[in-house]
């Protein structure tokens, strides 16, 4: 396989301009349902609010007070990071699907593969990026495999989603409480 040029992101975001003041912690975990790195960004203070649009809905996904808590399975080609307002809600859960996560000076990342999918807390889905996935692959970023690799992986959360087993987005809840009680110790 030939060495693409993946956009790599790491679970800190310490490239995120917008945000301009921030809590970071992160925590391996070991688990029966999970096993992998999980990172907690708190949202301090951000140069502006960042909203998006899916459909006719109009949704903040980063201000102040907010947080992104972040899963990194091992051996998947997924990374969720769920995102919570400043109440404390969740306001969408956001799968990337990747090629491969790893760590790097102790910071967990994974190798995008442009094709995302995001749940709303009203059990809507939506998929975003398709159209990069297809430009990726005829202007040869990706080749065959890898795209093959994206839908197939695609496919198989869509299942998981549908039949109520996709388990990170139960898991969320209690990983974010406890990054919580260890970044206040």
């Amino acid at each position: 396989m030939n060495d693409f040029n993946l956009k790599r992101k790491y679970g800190d975001r310490a490239d995120w301009l917008r945000v301009v003041q921030r809590e970071f912690i992160q925590d391996y975990f070991n688990e029966e349902r999970f096993k992998g790195y999980v990172t907690l960004l708190k949202v301090i203070k951000v140069t502006d609010p960042l909203e998006l649009e899916y459909g006719d809905k109009k949704i903040c996904i980063v201000d102040e007070g907010y947080t992104w808590l972040q899963h990194f399975p091992e051996g998947s080609r997924h990374s969720v990071t769920t995102m919570y307002n400043a109440a404390g809600e969740i306001v969408q859960w956001y799968i990337d699907i990747c090629y491969r996560i790893g760590i790097e000076n102790s910071r967990p990342w994974m190798d995008d593969l442009f094709l995302d999918i995001i749940i709303l807390p009203s059990g809507e889905v939506f998929y975003k990026d398709a159209d990069e996935l297809e430009l990726a692959l005829s202007s040869g970023t990706i080749d065959e495999e890898l795209y093959k690799i994206a839908t197939s992986e695609a496919i198989s959360i869509e299942k998981q989603i549908e039949a109520n087993e996709f388990e990170l987005l139960h898991l969320s809840k209690v990983h974010k409480e406890f990054l919580e009680r260890k970044m206040s110790s």
